[in-house]
């Protein structure tokens, strides 16, 4: 279903990551020559690594500060603040309504939560446009992050050494005169073993057996806590879908590949982002990528690769682009926008 949106502009991306930085290269649960496959493969040489006690909602708390202060934004004009993440601070209440407290937010501004995580930042930029779009909200922060290195086992060699961690914030503001996003999003619940976290919900509640190990198979040993990642059904869902769904944004906007100054995709891996560009016949210079210091980051890894990776062309001027989230769910979604001169601060180490 392609959706368009009107009204609503972006205004500036901020985000923040831990200082800690851990290396491919020293991940020596595996192998010498395991270590440079992997490089060269996933493209992930570094990841930024959250010190025990600090949450998705502290990055994107650094983030959503600096970039209302940039902006010169007073904080009693916020509306809505939506944070999508799979790393909530507590079952209840929503992280977001904490947020609007910590922010200093007004008692009015509408807050919730949206539970999403390689998809996270298309669908939650797809529900506040949506929710801006009438004018009745005028400006409102779309609070995205993860703390996925959380979930992750040292002695799961398909998953530890992936996953980054980062929060972003994305100020958006109501304008009539705002050139329309154009949306294209999918969801396939039958595939959702691909990406899963099994114990610790309610269907399958924390009990004694949840942190004991089990060995899956050389190189990969787990318990009910750690994130279990399938990667074959995941390249294939990311290469059949992923390409479908950025043309038909295309041919609904009449345009080509040619009319879109970049693609930033969902920072999965460089063998799946680089299968999906060259289906595309998309020019790699067209495509940045953020994976190779600071890994998968989940829902932040499109705003982080917009700030580390285009900050400095996206600052001033005008610029066409599709962003294009895709994985756990299964879930993806895609959209083409325009900016305009945004507004983005320097990266924040946490």
């Amino acid at each position: 279903m392609i959706q368009s949106i009107d009204h609503i502009a972006i205004r500036g991306i901020s985000n923040a990551v831990p200082k800690k930085t851990v290396y491919t290269r020293d991940y020596d649960y595996i192998s010498e020559a395991e270590r440079k496959l992997l490089i060269k493969t996933t493209g992930i040489e570094s990841r930024r690594v959250a010190e025990e006690g600090i949450c998705a909602s502290d990055l994107c708390f650094e983030a959503a500060e600096k970039l209302l202060q940039e902006l010169n934004w007073d904080k009693a004009s916020i509306d809505i603040v939506i944070f999508v993440s799979q790393s909530s601070d507590y079952y209840l209440p929503a992280t977001a309504i904490l947020l609007q407290n910590r922010l200093g937010l007004n008692k009015s501004t509408l807050a919730f939560d949206v539970s999403l995580g390689c998809s996270g930042y298309i669908y939650g930029l797809n529900i506040i446009s949506s929710m801006m779009s009438s004018g009745i909200l005028k400006r409102g922060l779309l609070l995205v992050g993860d703390i996925s290195t959380n979930s992750t086992n040292y002695k799961d060699k398909s998953s530890f050494p992936l996953f980054g961690d980062s929060g972003s914030a994305t100020a958006l503001e109501f304008d009539q005169i705002a050139k329309p996003m154009l949306f294209s999003m999918g969801s396939d619940g039958s595939g959702s073993n691909a990406i899963i976290i099994p114990g610790g919900g309610t269907r399958n509640k924390f009990n004694e057996n949840s942190l004991t190990e089990e060995i899956i198979s050389e190189g990969i040993t787990r318990h009910q806590l750690n994130i279990i990642l399938e990667g074959l059904d995941i390249f294939n869902f990311s290469i059949k879908e992923v390409p479908k769904n950025i043309s038909s944004l295309l041919s609904e906007a009449s345009k080509t590949v040619d009319d879109i100054d970049f693609f930033v995709l969902h920072q999965a891996n460089r063998i799946i982002n680089e299968t999906i560009r060259k289906k595309l016949k998309i020019e790699s210079e067209k495509v940045p990528y953020s994976i190779g210091q600071y890994g998968n980051t989940s829902s932040g890894s499109i705003p982080l690769t917009i700030q580390t990776e285009l900050n400095h062309i996206l600052m001033s001027g005008n610029h066409r682009m599709i962003l294009s989230g895709f994985g756990v769910g299964l879930s993806w979604g895609s959209v083409m926008l325009s900016t305009s001169s945004l507004t983005i601060p320097k990266l924040i180490e946490v």
